[in-house]
C-alpha cells in the first residue's frame, strides 16, 4: 500500500540513467566545481533494500544504477518551488564503501540559492570498518552513537521543519519501511537550531576524493513517505520552567494545535502528564504536558485519526548564580560540565569534563578538594550566568595548570576564559601564547574583537605548573571605550591587593555589563590542555582572593567528615582518637557563621544556607580544615 502513496511529492530520483551518465545531463545543475570530476551513475550499481527498492518496493522502479560521490569536484542540486512552511521528509538509500576515509556532509537541502541548509554527514567510526551518520543545520554534525557497517545498504529518513529554528530528526533503518512516523520509533538524532525558513533545492556534494558513497532511491515529500496529510496539525511548542534552582526542576510544554474535532485521537507522552484541550473534541487549542524533569525530552505521539510523532526538546531550568560566586568543580569524574546546574553548553563538539587527573589543584592558602575540569583544542564552550554588574570592578580567579604547548602554534595565541554580556559579546579574556613546547606567555584583553590588541606578559610561565590567576574588569562610565582589564599571577592569599602583573586598555567597544563567565575551546592551534579549579567571581578582591585567617592542618588522624554535600540538618565527624572535637565554620569571605562542640559525632548545621563553607576542626590541640557544601 505504501508504494501507491504520492501526496505532497517534491521530487524523486532513482538515478536509472545510462551507464556512466552525468547527473548534469539529467536534470541536475552544477553549483560548485564546474565539470571537474563530474558526478555520474555507475554500471548496475543500484542499491537493493527490501520493500523500498525495486518494482515491488516503495520506489516502484528498477534497481538499475545509482549516483556515485567519490571525488573532489563537482557538486550538484535539483531545485523546486521554494517551501516556506510545514515539513520536508526526505529519504534515500546509502552504501558507504569500506575505503571511505572522509568526514563531511554530502547530501541535504539548500535554500533558494546555493546556501546549504539541513545536511547529512558521514564519518569513519573509531571502530575499524564502521561509520557514523550525523545530521545538522550547520557545519558541525550531531552524530548518532551507533556504529554502522560499511558495504551495507541503509535506508535514511530525515524530517526537517521549515523554520528559522529548523528542528530535524533522522532515522537509520537496516530493514523495513516504517508505515508511519510513530512506527519508525525514536529517531537516531534529533535537534534544532540555525535552520532555514526557506528551502528550494536538494544537493549532492563531493567534498573530498577520500569519500566513497553510493546514493539511490531519493524521495522528498511534505508528509511521511507521501501519506495523506492528517487534518490535525501540531504547531511549534513552547516550554517554560516551573522553577530555576540548583536542584532538578520541572517544566511545562504547550503545543498549539489546529484541525481538531475531525477524528478520535489518542495522545501519549513519553514523560509528564497530558492536560489542556482534547483535539478529539476541540478544533483549536493547546495540548499541555506538565511535570517533566529538566533535561528530559518529550516524545508526543498521536494515533487514531492519524499518526504524528513530535519531539519536544527540554529547556535548561538553571538559575542565575549570585555574587560572590564559588565553583569547586566537585563533580563526578567524566561528567559534562555543561550538564551541571551552574553551567550550560554552547556550540558543539568535545565536552568540558570533570577530571580526576591529580584530583584538585593546590595553592598555598587555598583549601581544595575533589576534582577539577579539563579541556583542550576545539569543542563545546561552557557558560555560567551570574548577577549582572555594570559598575565598579568584576573579578574572577582560579587555579590553572597548562599542559604541553606542542601544536598550539597560532601566532596571536588564544583565549580560553573570560566574562561577557552574553554568550557572544565577550571581554576580560585570558590568553596563552606559545613560547616553546614547555613555556608560554599569559595575555589579557578588554574585548576579543582584535587579537592584535592583546597585552602579553614578558614573563614565561611553565607547563605542568599550577598558577593562581586573578583577572579584574573595571568599568569606566566616563567614556565609551576606556574600560581596563588587569591580571595578577600568584597573588598572596590573606593579603591586600598588590600591583597588577598586567593591565590592558585600548580603544575598543567595551562591555555594557558582565553577566556570564565562560570557558572556551577554540581550536587545536589556539587552546592548549587546560586543567582548572577553584573558580571565584565577585566585585571585591576578597571575593576572589580569600582573606580567611590561615588555618593550619596538623593532620587529625583518620578524620572523616560526612555527608558532603549536606542536604539535611546534620554533619558528622569521626577520627581515630575519637576525642572531644569542636568546629568553627566560615563563609568564603572569612566570616565565622557557626561555632559548636561535636556531640555524639554530630553537628547541627540546619541554620546554614545553601553554599560553600570552610570548616575548622580541632581535636587534642590539632586542627584540620575541610571544604563543606550545603545544599
Amino acid at each position: 500500500m505504501i508504494g501507491t502513496l504520492s501526496f505532497g511529492q517534491i521530487l524523486s530520483d532513482d538515478f536509472n540513467y545510462t551507464d556512466g551518465a552525468l547527473l548534469t545531463d539529467n536534470g541536475w545543475t552544477s553549483f560548485s566545481g564546474g565539470t571537474t570530476e563530474a558526478i555520474d551513475v555507475g554500471t548496475s550499481n543500484g542499491l537493493t533494500y527490501t520493500d523500498y527498492s525495486g518494482l515491488t518496493g516503495f520506489t516502484s522502479a528498477i534497481e538499475g544504477n545509482a549516483a556515485r560521490l567519490d571525488q573532489t569536484g563537482q557538486d550538484v542540486q535539483k531545485t523546486f518551488t521554494p517551501i516556506t512552511t510545514g515539513t520536508i521528509y526526505y529519504s534515500f538509500l546509502i552504501n558507504v564503501d569500506a575505503t571511505n576515509a572522509a568526514t563531511g556532509y554530502s547530501i541535504g537541502l539548500t535554500t533558494t540559492g546555493t546556501t546549504f541548509g539541513n545536511r547529512f554527514f558521514v564519518k569513519p567510526s573509531t571502530t575499524s570498518g564502521k561509520v557514523n551518520f550525523g545530521l545538522t543545520n550547520t557545519a558541525t554534525a550531531n552524530y548518532s552513537p551507533t556504529d554502522y557497517d560499511t558495504n551495507t545498504t541503509y535506508l535514511i529518513i530525515i524530517k526537517y521543519d521549515v523554520t528559522a529554528s529548523g528542528s530535524y530528526s533522522m532515522w537509520v533503518k537496516s530493514s523495513g519501511v516504517p508505515a508511519t512516523e510513530v512506527a519508525a520509533g525514536a529517531p537516531e538524532v534529533t535537534n534544532s537550531g540555525s535552520g532555514s525558513a526557506t528551502i528550494g533545492g536538494f544537493f549532492l556534494r563531493q567534498h573530498t576524493a577520500s569519500q566513497k558513497i553510493t546514493i539511490d532511491g531519493l524521495r522528498l515529500y511534505t508528509t511521511w513517505f507521501g501519506a495523506t496529510p492528517c487534518a490535525l496539525t501540531l504547531a511549534a511548542e513552547t516550554t517554560a520552567c516551573n522553577a530555576t534552582t540548583l536542584g532538578l526542576d520541572n517544566y511545562t510544554a504547550t503545543i498549539p494545535f489546529t484541525g481538531g474535532n475531525t477524528a478520535a485521537y489518542t495522545l501519549i507522552a513519553s514523560s509528564g502528564t497530558i492536560s489542556g484541550d482534547d483535539p478529539s473534541t476541540t478544533a483549536t487549542g493547546n495540548i499541555i504536558i506538565t511535570g517533566v524533569a529538566e533535561g528530559t525530552n518529550i516524545t508526543l505521539t498521536v494515533s487514531g485519526g492519524c499518526s504524528i510523532s513530535k519531539t519536544i526538546t527540554a529547556p535548561e531550568c538553571k538559575p542565575i548564580n549570585t555574587l560572590p560566586y564559588y565553583e569547586g568543580f566537585d563533580y563526578t569524574a567524566g561528567n559534562s560540565l555543561g550538564a551541571e546546574q551552574m553551567w550550560t553548553n554552547v556550540n558543539t563538539g568535545d565536552l568540558i569534563t570533570a577530571t580526576p587527573i591529580s584530583g584538585s589543584l593546590a595553592f598555598t592558602g587555598l583549601t581544595t578538594t575533589g576534582n577539577s575540569v579539563l579541556f583542550d583544542g576545539a569543542g563545546i564552550d561552557c557558560f555560567s550566568p551570574f548577577t549582572e554588574t555594570s559598575t565598579g570592578t568584576v573579578y574572577y580567579s582560579f587555579l590553572m595548570n597548562i599542559g604541553s604547548m606542542t601544536g598550539v602554534t597560532d601566532a596571536n595565541g588564544g583565549y580560553f576564559a573570560g566574562i561577557g554580556e552574553n554568550s557572544t559579546t565577550l571581554g576580560a579574556t585570558l590568553w596563552t601564547k606559545r613560547v616553546d613546547d614547555t613555556n608560554f606567555n599569559l595575555g589579557i584583553e578588554v574585548r576579543t574583537a582584535n587579537a592584535a590588541n592583546t597585552t602579553y606578559s614578558t614573563t614565561s610561565y611553565q607547563t605542568g605548573q599550577t598558577y593562581f590567576v586573578v583577572v579584574g574588569y573595571t568599568f569606566n562610565t566616563a567614556t565609551a571605550a576606556d574600560d581596563v582589564v588587569s591580571l595578577w599571577v600568584n597573588p598572596t592569599v590573606n593579603a591586600a591587593m598588590p600591583t597588577a602583573t598586567l593591565t590592558d586598555s585600548h580603544a575598543a567597544t567595551d562591555l555594557l555589563n558582565a553577566s556570564t563567565f565562560f570557558l572556551r575551546q577554540d581550536s587545536a592551534t589556539e587552546t592548549p590542555t587546560v586543567q582548572l579549579d577553584e573558580l571565584r567571581i565577585g566585585t571585591a578582591w576578597a571575593d576572589v582572593v580569600p582573606q580567611t585567617a590561615s588555618l593550619n592542618d596538623n593532620n587529625i588522624n583518620g578524620l572523616t567528615m560526612y555527608p558532603n554535600p549536606v542536604s539535611g540538618n546534620t554533619l558528622y565527624l569521626t577520627s581515630t582518637a575519637n576525642e572531644a572535637m569542636s568546629v568553627q565554620i566560615f563563609d568564603l569571605l572569612g566570616k565565622e557563621v557557626l561555632k559548636a562542640s561535636v556531640v555524639n559525632n554530630a553537628v547541627n548545621v540546619a541554620k546554614l544556607t545553601a553554599g560553600v563553607y570552610v570548616v575548622k576542626i580541632t581535636e587534642e590541640g590539632k586542627t584540620a580544615t575541610r571544604k563543606l557544601v550545603i545544599k
